[in-house]
């Protein structure tokens, strides 16, 4: 059936997933439990995402952002905005090939990905620093929406002491939508609010201090504020993580919808296919992404991690397939009961306090 509850027949989604965590159905379906949302074939389930057919394939575009669908009518080459621009959106995308509908998506900063386009990939890793041993560590989360905040959901529950970082300008757009979800992800989080800009020196001091950051931004974006990896003063065992749409330079613009489709990780066939799951690309790659880091550390750290969202999807999708008929899709999980995430900038103190004791215990 294209639509309904989450499909995870496609791949052996749910098998490998659970080596990660026992709850890895929760975790994939949560958030349409909690909202709850259903597949609708060829739309995805929070209705930002759509498979639109071309001159030689399918690919998949999201208008979810306000700046998405204004820029719109820059793609199609019209002078207005239609009040539903699905339709000509449909008409546009037919009349080319594949190539060149998500190259000129890519020019104006709207994801779209070409089904199947993405290669499995485990993440990249590259040496950062000096090993060390490290228990209850100190980390920083600067990503938002659902990957990266549920990899450090997910060291949390570990024993790990995660700090919510966000700016009081772009605060996770998260936190505007769904409470529920918002404090299912982040309701074990200290909520430190910075100025990335006016603040830099102090968000700076918490990164030397952390013993891993999650970060799901453009790595220009952080570098140009000097606050990359490879800008920071060392701390031994130190393990960064970085979540990207892609398994390239390209700094494309990726949700869970259309990196899912990117690595061919859909329902159907190839000639007629569905989306299988709620961003389903988001949290199987928080899944991967805290699998990496708890590898990471047990070998001492030191370590740059780099996780593609469209990777994990292809590599989820390269899994043997099991027939419907002998794997029915799973009813989605009754809705977690989550602790309410603190507001806005709530711990700011207490994690300055964090900060300067770790200053003093490196002196």
């Amino acid at each position: 059936m294209p639509d309904g509850p989450a499909d995870f027949s496609r791949a052996n989604v749910l098998d490998r997933a659970e080596r990660i965590t026992a709850d890895a159905a929760t975790l994939l379906a949560g958030r349409a439990a909690l909202l709850g949302l259903r597949r609708g074939g060829r739309v995805s389930a929070g209705g930002a995402t759509r498979l639109l057919a071309a001159r030689d394939g399918w690919c998949a575009v999201t208008l979810s952002r306000p700046d998405d669908v204004a820029a719109v009518p820059a793609l199609l080459g019209a002078d207005h905005l239609p009040a539903d621009p699905w339709p000509a959106l449909q008409r546009w995308v037919a009349a080319y090939p594949l190539a060149a509908v998500v190259e000129r998506a890519a020019l104006l900063d709207i994801p779209a990905a070409a089904l199947g386009e993405a290669a499995p990939g485990a993440p990249r890793i590259r040496p950062l620093g000096p090993k060390a041993a490290r228990a209850g560590p100190l980390v920083a989360d600067l990503s938002s929406m659902w990957a990266g905040p549920l990899c450090g959901h997910l060291l949390a529950r570990a024993g790990a002491t995660v700090v919510k970082v966000e700016s009081p300008s772009r605060p996770d757009g998260t936190r505007a939508g769904d409470r529920g979800f918002f404090d299912w992800i982040n309701g074990d989080k200290l909520s430190y609010c910075v100025d990335f800009d006016g603040q830099a020196d102090e968000l700076r001091a918490l990164l030397a201090a952390a013993d891993i950051v999650i970060e799901g931004s453009r790595p220009a974006a952080l570098k140009r504020r000097r606050l990359g990896p490879d800008q920071l003063p060392p701390r031994a065992g130190r393990v960064w993580l970085r979540i990207t749409g892609y398994d390239d330079c390209s700094g494309r613009p990726a949700f869970g919808d259309d990196a899912a489709v990117a690595g061919g990780l859909v329902g159907g066939s190839d000639d007629d296919p569905v989306f299988c799951g709620d961003a389903i690309a988001d949290p199987l790659t928080g899944l991967e992404a805290a699998q990496a880091v708890n590898d990471s550390l047990r070998r001492g750290g030191g370590e740059l991690i780099e996780v593609s969202m469209a990777a994990v999807a292809a590599t989820y999708a390269a899994l043997p397939t099991i027939p419907n008929c002998s794997h029915p899709a799973p009813r989605p999980p009754d809705p977690p009961t989550p602790k309410p995430a603190p507001h806005l900038g709530a711990d700011n103190d207490a994690v300055r306090r964090l900060v300067a004791e770790r200053r003093c215990l490196s002196c």
